[in-house]
């Protein structure tokens, strides 16, 4: 048994309301039982109850046992002053205010069906996966497609936290912003982070100057990842070196410590070269990038801004000095893809949000011309009974996953909810 479960009996009121009495043996009437707060202080705001007669309005703390109001040292805060019932499953204690009168305590157990219980106990049974697993394909469609789209949206304004903390930091630059989180998705789970920090290691204001030569912004992000460091035969890279010292003493670039790219592990068309002279070129073709993806009105104007391929030295190489067969090197759809999911379609809420808009259906749309996400986690919901069509679904399983069944906020699922109503 668990506080959330007693929170959501509570709330939905799934207990006899008929010849409720304390257990000092007061009759209870409930006409409201409050509002349900996760913020510190009593569980329930503003319940309105009558105890022997005598109406009352206020709070209402909710425990497994009585004896946890002390254990939780409720008795020394001030919060808990204006509490009129403490809700538990087992009393074993009497409880007091500050003032030494006595709280009244309802046992909830004795007024729950043991139906809901055993369902309870059920839906929190160990599981290989999820506590739901042999029964979440079960949900009707209608209720899981409504929670997709809830679930959908809590995770597009998860991921528009760090962009509201970067543009904090750009001074509410969008450009500015949008440049240094599409580098640390340019530079995947393996690279990202050193990818952020170079892109913030550079005002944005010298991208914009220097976006007129490809070969400078390579220069530039090339020097900043430390891959200009030793002496090479290599003309492109001692080219690349001379830019980047004569840049540096330009605009006063002072050094920044950055973890070094890493190679291992990526396929070659992955490697931090590629992803750089890439994200290079894509600034040089697109001066108002953040402006263009946020006006295109379809899947395909997205696509087409992000058909850029590497400088030509990288058409022939993956490392500097080792020439490897010539290949466009062109940035991939799937790519592309991740790049919407996990920055312009973020961008783009988080734009709407600062305009006080609603995200535009298009955000959707957008999504739902993409194909489905492959992953483990997407993989186990499918054995589970679970597909998914397009990365709008599989960005909602994404979060039910890791907020919900990760924490086991059964009880703040729908999916859990509906399994405890029937």
């Amino acid at each position: 048994m668990k506080e959330d479960f007693l929170h959501y009996i509570w709330q939905y009121k799934k207990f006899d309301f008929t010849n409720l009495k304390t257990t000092s043996g007061d009759n209870v009437s409930i006409s409201n039982v409050g509002n349900f707060t996760q913020l510190a202080g009593p569980d329930f705001f503003n319940a309105q109850i009558e105890i022997a007669d005598q109406k009352w309005a206020g709070n209402v703390e909710i425990h497994i046992k009585s004896s946890d109001w002390y254990l939780h040292n409720h008795e020394r805060d001030n919060n808990y002053d204006s509490v009129i019932l403490h809700v538990v499953w087992d009393h074993d204690a009497t409880i007091f205010r500050k003032d030494n009168s006595e709280i009244p305590v309802l046992e909830l157990k004795s007024y729950v069906s043991q139906d809901l219980v055993d369902q309870y106990e059920k839906l929190k049974a160990t599981k290989s996966w999820i506590y739901c697993e042999n029964e979440i394909k079960n949900i009707p469609k209608f209720v899981f497609k409504n929670w997709q789209e809830r679930l959908f949206f809590e995770r597009l304004e998860r991921k528009s936290l760090p962009i509201e903390n970067i543009l904090l930091e750009t001074q509410n630059d969008w450009e500015a912003a949008f440049f240094c989180l599409l580098a640390k998705n340019f530079g995947l789970n393996t690279n990202g982070e050193s990818f952020l920090k170079i892109a913030q290691s550079i005002p944005f204001s010298i991208i914009r100057k220097e976006t007129f030569e490809v070969e400078n912004l390579e220069a530039i992000l090339f020097g900043r990842s430390n891959l200009l460091e030793s002496d090479k035969e290599d003309n492109y890279y001692k080219d690349l070196k001379f830019r980047w010292n004569y840049i540096q003493n330009k605009y006063q670039l002072e050094e920044v410590f950055i973890n070094s790219v890493q190679f291992f592990k990526h396929r070659p068309d992955n490697f931090p070269t590629i992803r750089l002279s890439q994200l290079a070129n894509l600034y040089h073709r697109h001066q108002n990038l953040f402006s263009k993806v946020i006006s295109a009105k379809s899947i395909e104007e997205i696509y087409q801004i992000f058909q850029i391929s590497v400088s030509e030295y990288w058409q022939t190489h993956y490392n500097f000095d080792k020439v490897s067969s010539k290949k466009t090197k062109l940035l991939s759809q799937s790519f592309i893809d991740l790049l919407i999911i996990n920055t312009i379609i973020p961008f783009r809420f988080a734009y709407e949000k600062s305009l006080g808009k609603e995200t535009s259906e298009e955000n959707v749309e957008f999504l739902e011309q993409i194909t489905a996400e492959k992953n483990a986690i997407i993989d186990k919901f499918k054995s589970v009974g679970i597909t998914s069509k397009n990365a709008f679904e599989t960005q909602s399983l994404l979060q039910l996953k890791n907020e919900y069944c990760n924490k086991n906020k059964c009880l703040q699922c729908a999916v859990g909810l509906e399994l405890l109503k029937n």
